[in-house]
């Protein structure tokens, strides 16, 4: 029979059923019954003439036919989307859907930027995924958004990247700490301070991690947190100092009750890239969204920070 036989919707079950590892799932995301999702995707093996999951306990993965066709699904929704964002484009309106996949740090920046563009051109959707590093990198292989932020380009995969804003990482305490009223203070003082960190993959931690080898520091991590709003709060509580974006703290309440210490090496002087797969074609929405972004949107935020 072959692929020709298959529906877009039996297709558009299967990317589901193969992102999640799990018919139940791809059921919850569709609103669809888990005997729909099953039948349908009996349905696609048959016309395929190959198993494309097999099955390891609970979880489904995908054979060598399966990703063959994952990849030809994506392939075949992004043209899709492509045009009709393109046939939208020739009527006059900018509308369509822009998917945005960024590190955790940028979500103080993305939305403050989002807002601006979305009045702009309002017939625009937007998905906001936010994560870690590691997860980033993750979405950006798999190639599931339009752009993407990490928080630093990965070496080992074929991307166009392009800077568009510093992001200074700061060392922050509470502002009644012993060192919180001192100037230039040695990066060897803060050998044993308590250290609230974030989770193993955050770039954040890594980059400090990094520092403090190439000094000899051993840091002294008291607790580890997966938002950087709870190490805040944890600063705040007295509980330890920490790295952060400088970005964290902008237009924030609690900056009364923090201080940024002026330790040597510090900030440790990074960039945000805005990224994407070097074989893809960037739709006419992200393309505006880059646009604007790489111009008034960097000029807004700059002008924020200082």
């Amino acid at each position: 029979m072959g692929l020709k036989q298959a529906t877009l919707h039996q297709l558009k079950v299967f990317e589901v059923t193969a992102r999640h590892g799990s018919f139940t799932r791809a059921a919850e995301e569709l609103f669809l019954t888990q005997p729909t999702v099953s039948i349908q995707m009996k349905q696609l093996t048959r016309a395929v003439g190959l198993p494309l999951f097999e099955q390891v306990g609970k979880r489904l993965f995908l054979t060598e036919a399966g990703k063959e066709l994952l990849a030809t699904c994506q392939d075949i929704f992004e043209r899709l989307d492509r045009f009709d964002m393109a046939v939208a484009n020739l009527k006059g309106l900018k509308q369509g859907h822009l998917r945005l996949c960024v590190i955790t740090t940028a979500k103080y920046v993305i939305p403050r930027l989002l807002g601006p563009f979305c009045r702009q051109y309002p017939g625009i959707d937007v998905a906001l995924t936010v994560t870690n590093h590691e997860q980033v990198v993750e979405r950006l292989r798999g190639n599931l958004d339009d752009l993407y932020i990490p928080s630093y380009p990965p070496e080992h995969l074929d991307i166009q990247c392009h800077p568009f804003l510093d992001n200074p990482l700061v060392v922050v305490a509470p502002s009644q700490h012993p060192l919180s009223d001192r100037q230039r203070i040695s990066i060897q003082e803060l050998d044993g301070e308590p250290f609230i960190v974030r989770e193993l993959g955050s770039g954040t931690r890594q980059a400090v991690e990094q520092l403090f080898a190439t000094h000899g520091i051993s840091m002294n991590i008291r607790l580890e947190l997966g938002s950087n709003e709870s190490i805040k709060q944890a600063i705040a509580g007295g509980l330890g100092i920490s790295v952060l974006s400088h970005h964290c703290l902008a237009l924030d309440r609690e900056s009364s009750q923090l201080k940024i210490l002026d330790v040597e090496h510090f900030p440790i002087e990074r960039h945000w890239h805005l990224v994407y797969p070097s074989g893809k074609q960037l739709s006419v929405v992200a393309q505006a969204f880059f646009d604007y972004v790489s111009t008034e949107g960097r000029e807004m935020i700059e002008s924020n920070l200082a």
